[in-house]
């Protein structure tokens, strides 16, 4: 019995310092997770400033080149309007 009783101790004394150690690393790996996650919020609030800034860029661009077209005085594409404008 008193075997029993000093073998409980020793487990009990080397099973608190690995629960912290355990603990310790889960904490560590939540905390490194909820960063990560962080980051991956960011970054798709980045790509999607980016995504309306290009879609805004290209229709400047679009429109651009629209009225570029309109003041031409390329033969060509003055045909192109003129049938255009007829169909």
């Amino acid at each position: 019995m008193d075997n029993l009783i000093g073998l409980i101790a020793v487990v009990m004394v080397f099973s608190i310092p690995l629960t912290a150690i355990i603990l310790g690393h889960l904490r560590g790996s939540q905390k490194l997770r909820a960063k990560m996650l962080k980051d991956e919020l960011e970054l798709e609030k980045l790509r999607g400033q980016n995504f309306i800034a290009e879609t805004e860029k290209m229709r400047l661009e679009l429109e651009k080149l629209t009225l570029d077209f309109k003041k031409t005085e390329d033969p060509v594409l003055i045909e192109l309007q003129k049938d255009k404008i007829h169909v």
